[in-house]
């Protein structure tokens, strides 16, 4: 991957669906999210579909499942059927993981097995979706000392969910789950775990500006919403204090790069701070530059 001549690094891109044409939520969830995004073309590429748009735009990508199983009864796509793709294309993708939380101990030796045989850089948790408290010991402390050992990154949804919106009861997934300080006593707990907090974490956005701001691994993502409904507190602190750990991120498919750029270049971004989000911030977080 050659870094100094990408034009951004999204740091949130999703593999919904399998070589074998195997998704992983159920088709009522793809739609509805569909609708609530108001999703621009296919809504379920291949992950060499995903390469592909991004190589035409000069772009890399850091790309995962999600591993709700234990929730949900549906299976993921394959974590290795990932990081192969990724490989294949190292050119573009960055592979993440998601382990269910509720796998226990073989998901510890899972996570484990990722990052030494198959080059993971960082591991997806989705706790609404999944079901689960980021700060429950018994449940997810196993993962993260995996993680915080390896020195990959711990990448939480935080906020609400287009996952289960407009269906009956929100398909089962609740919100309280994916409040980010939750994640304020993972980082405190473990203070070297390199953490991101994805997306403009409505309606706890003050509450994951203040963790960001207070534990140095803490990290911000901006996926998920289009950059003119960021909340102004959002800009202004991506301006300021967290200028160095804000990042570009889209949510693909459901939102396109395309998309999110033109509407961040209508935000009042100082100059020196946009390289900083849109590549440089990822750039050392990922380990893919020198500190």
């Amino acid at each position: 991957m050659d870094i100094e001549a990408l034009t951004a690094i999204d740091v949130h891109t999703h593999a919904e669906v399998s070589s074998r044409g195997h998704s992983s939520l159920d088709d009522d969830l793809h739609a509805a999210s569909a609708a609530y995004f108001k999703v621009e073309g296919a809504r379920k590429p291949t992950i060499e579909e995903t390469a592909a748009h991004y190589r035409e735009r000069n772009m890399a990508a850091v790309i995962f499942t999600v591993d709700a199983e234990s929730a949900t009864g549906t299976a993921p796509v394959p974590n290795e059927e990932v990081a192969e793709a990724a490989a294949a294309n190292s050119d573009v993708l960055i592979p993440f993981a998601s382990i269910d939380p509720f796998r226990g101990k073989a998901g510890v030796r899972q996570a484990r097995r990722l990052v030494e045989e198959y080059g993971v850089r960082g591991f997806k948790f989705h706790p609404s979706i999944q079901g689960f408290f980021p700060n429950d010991r018994a449940v997810a402390y196993g993962l993260y000392e995996v993680i915080e050992e390896t020195g990959t990154v711990a990448l939480f949804h935080t906020g609400q969910t287009g996952i289960g919106a407009g269906v009956p009861g929100g398909g089962g997934i609740r919100l309280k789950y994916s409040n980010p300080l939750h994640v304020d006593d993972v980082a405190a707990d473990f203070p070297h775990l390199k953490i991101i907090l994805a997306h403009p974490s409505f309606p706890w956005q003050d509450e994951a500006l203040a963790v960001a701001t207070h534990k140095p691994g803490v990290h911000i993502d901006l996926s998920g919403w289009s950059p003119k409904y960021f909340p102004p507190q959002l800009v202004q602190y991506a301006n300021t204090l967290l200028k160095d750990k804000v990042l570009f991120g889209s949510d693909f498919p459901v939102l396109t790069p395309d998309r999110w750029l033109a509407d961040f270049e209508k935000l009042p971004i100082k100059d020196e701070v946009r390289p900083k989000i849109l590549k440089e911030n990822a750039a050392r977080l990922l380990g893919l530059t020198k500190p």
